[in-house]
């Protein structure tokens, strides 16, 4: 597969099911409940605001468009997602643009003996050249790492839930809570060392990829955020990290959220599923500010 389809993907698939929990909200869903991805509001006299959790890129034809999605999709003027639709096109570049070496430097020889032993057997594993990724910096390697398996198992980002919401969304308003720049520069201004460890993170990763994604994939249909955040939880462990693609993003789309409920209307927010499942995600932050979440279970 060529690197240039690998990092479009990685524009795509930039958070996923991102971020991590500090452990399960406990849920208990009312009598008759149906199984389905889950669904939030938060309103006011003259505003809603639905939140939904997404996952990024999915298996081909995947079902989660239920009658609870539709009608808050149907029903809002505006779609909000993690960034501007109508700006995705361009996040490869950006990704392209941000995510290489200066000239002269290699990623292998940035590498301990023993990681970058770990790291070649990785990449020859998934029929990549051991110097195929030496011009990224290590957290580009590290996205592009952990997306071949996934496509190899037919997720695509094609298939991911805001290219669908888009495609429905011809009429309303687009909206981002962050901009490409904002996403790269999470990874992009970590530290080279903090880069380095979230690679060997990834690189232990790879053999499970594909099964750890199909388990959330199927936690997060059945709509159990409890278990979905336990999954998430087990697979960034890094604290800095953590609070980088985690804590502090829920804390300031919180306020954003906050905000945006001044203005009236109805608004349908997208988001990567890991932001809205366990404790320090964005509903229990809107808590937080004094705001009542509703989940919508029908």
């Amino acid at each position: 597969m060529q690197l240039k389809r690998l990092v479009s993907s990685a524009s795509a698939l930039l958070l996923g099911l991102a971020g991590c929990t500090t452990g399960p909200l406990v849920e208990t869903p009312p009598p008759g409940a149906l199984p389905g991805p889950a669904l939030w509001e938060v309103s006011d006299e003259d505003t809603t605001i639905y939140l939904f959790g997404t996952v990024h890129a999915l298996p081909e034809d995947t079902q989660w468009f239920d009658g609870r999605v539709e009608r808050a999709f149907t029903a809002s003027d505006e779609l909000v997602t993690e960034i501007d639709l109508s700006d995705a096109a361009a996040s490869g570049q950006s990704l392209a643009a941000a995510g290489m070496l200066p000239g002269g430097q290699n990623l292998r020889e940035l590498m301990s003996a023993e990681d970058k032993i770990r790291y070649e057997e990785a990449l020859v594993t998934l029929g990549l050249q051991v110097e195929a990724l030496d011009r990224m910096e290590p957290w580009l390697a590290a996205m592009t790492l952990s997306l071949l398996p996934l496509l190899r198992d037919g997720y695509q980002s094609e298939n991911g839930v805001e290219m669908a919401l888009g495609g429905r969304a011809d009429s309303k308003k687009r909206g981002g809570l962050e901009t490409i720049e904002e996403q790269v520069a999470l990874f992009d201004a970590l530290p080279i060392e903090a880069q380095l460890a979230f690679l060997d993170q990834t690189v232990e990763q790879v053999p499970q990829a594909s099964t750890t994604l199909g388990a959330m994939v199927a936690e997060w249909l059945e709509g159990d955020a409890d278990q979905l955040a336990t999954l998430l939880n087990a697979e960034l462990t890094d604290p800095a990290l953590y609070d980088r693609l985690l804590t502090q993003r829920n804390a300031r789309w919180a306020e954003w959220l906050q905000q945006r409920l001044a203005i009236p209307g109805t608004v349908f927010v997208a988001v990567g599923a890991g932001h809205l499942a366990g404790r320090g995600s964005v509903q229990e932050q809107l808590r937080e500010r004094g705001l009542e979440v509703r989940r919508i279970w029908q």
